[in-house]
């Protein structure tokens, strides 16, 4: 194996490693497509299925519940099998759910058909992240996971606007179905062209080649061992609660409320909400570069200046539309698109702190705790937004009203509490396992 790898060492990423990772990226495109693809149909979902409020985010709920619950078991598979078979499974098993999502007659069918979307959607994240621990060299990491990231936004323009479009210009059925193909021509695609590792690798490795260093990318045997020792490491808990305060608001948003809050709430068009849910879409590809560079250049304040600076934004931009005495003017919900979109970006901070304190013999049982806590935090607040809206009788879309949202957007308040005081706490425990600080001593 050493003189084999020694011949990756010697070379950057060629053609076949950028064809792999631009496949596997396009991949992820499609998933978030798929994961955001009721972001502006809720209203027509509401109505092909009676749904309230509470009802209609179960759809979003079940969903994220069991892309977070997979995470784990993904990684785990991944380390196992390696992305290609992970991803193509991924990919079949959404195009599945699109399929039971076109033909749902009711309610029931429907929340099946969301679970198997979620459940396929949660294997093509981290198998592209393991794509770039294999096939690129080590130092790239942060800046390719931010790529990542940002071009995956991709498809959530896909969900805001064609979808749309063609349901209202065919049907229900026509629209999730041919979404359903899409699925199973990614799933072809992926099989065909993505691969495991280099050829001249007979295991998973990220080699780095200013050093020529090599690091082999499998989890523990024992995978209890495995989870149990990334959770036991304070850097592990910090990257959980980063990805668990940081992009859940923007994701309740885009994912389902956004629409119904800016047309019904707001008294907005639909042309000018899926314009503002296009300008997060695009802020947050904007941003992504900026943040994975101070990411870069401040690897020890990260957290402070960072990720809980775009918490405190997106917070005050929320409570900026809350009091604001009736519809609030342009300006101010374009500048809430904005706060919203810089949560993705400092969520992706939180897969450098998994792989920078975890050993590779962890990586992917790392990034699925990790990845965990955001749908985690997103499925509570969906499920928190749509609860509160029908206890105050505006759970349809006849009774949808501007200071029910308003109320209802307040319940994302303990969860940005919750998770800055998390972040805190595992921040200072962080910087005190690697010898940074000095644990406080016991006063005598």
């Amino acid at each position: 194996m050493t003189a084999d790898v020694s011949r990756v060492a010697g070379s950057g990423p060629g053609w076949r490693a950028w064809l792999i990772w631009g496949t596997g990226v396009a991949a992820y495109v499609l998933a978030v497509t798929n994961r955001t693809s009721l972001s502006t149909v809720g209203v027509d979902a509401a109505e092909r299925f009676q749904a309230d409020a509470a009802t209609l985010s179960l759809f979003a709920v079940v969903q994220l519940a069991v892309y977070g619950g997979m995470q784990i078991p993904v990684g785990v598979l991944l380390d196992r099998f390696g992305s290609r078979p992970i991803m193509t499974i991924g990919m079949l098993l959404m195009a599945a759910g699109q399929l039971v999502m076109a033909l749902s007659p009711s309610v029931g069918v429907a929340i099946v058909a969301r679970m198997l979307l979620g459940a396929g959607d949660a294997a093509v994240f981290p198998a592209v992240l393991r794509l770039v621990a294999t096939w690129f060299p080590a130092q790239r990491g942060p800046l390719m996971v931010q790529l990542t990231g940002i071009l995956g936004q991709a498809g959530q323009l896909v969900a805001v606007v064609p979808i749309a479009a063609v349901l209202h210009a065919t049907d229900w059925t026509i629209t999730f179905g041919g979404i359903a193909g899409l699925c199973v021509l990614f799933a072809v695609l992926v099989f065909a062209l993505v691969r495991n590792r280099p050829p001249e690798a007979t295991r998973d490795v990220s080699v780095n080649t200013d050093t020529g260093a090599i690091r082999v990318v499998t989890s523990s045997i024992d995978t209890g061992v495995g989870i149990r020792a990334a959770w036991a490491h304070p850097g592990t808990r910090l990257a959980f609660w980063s990805h668990f305060t940081t992009p859940f608001a923007g994701t309740a948003f885009i994912l389902l409320w956004g629409v119904p809050f800016l047309t019904a709430g707001e008294g907005r068009t639909l042309a000018e909400a899926t314009t503002l849910m296009s300008l997060y879409v695009f802020a947050g590809m904007a941003l992504g570069p900026v943040l994975g560079d101070l990411s870069r250049r401040i690897p020890h304040m990260r957290s402070r200046a960072l990720v809980l600076p775009a918490v405190g934004v997106q917070f005050v931009a929320w409570m900026v539309v809350i009091v604001w005495p009736g519809p609030a003017p342009l300006w101010v919900l374009i500048a809430l698109m904005v706060a919203l979109s810089m949560g993705g970006p400092a969520s992706m901070i939180a897969f450098d702190h998994a792989r920078t304190h975890n050993p590779t013999h962890r990586l992917s049982t790392a990034t699925g705790v990790t990845n965990a806590g955001g749908f985690l935090a997103a499925l509570v607040a969906v499920f928190a937004i749509g609860l509160a809206l029908d206890l105050q009788g505006a759970g349809t879309p006849d009774t949808y009203r501007l200071d029910a949202f308003r109320v209802a957007f307040l319940t994302q308040l303990p969860l940005w509490l919750l998770g800055a005081i998390f972040i805190s706490v595992e921040r200072r425990r962080t910087r005190i396992h690697l010898g940074w600080d000095q644990p406080r001593q016991p006063r005598r």
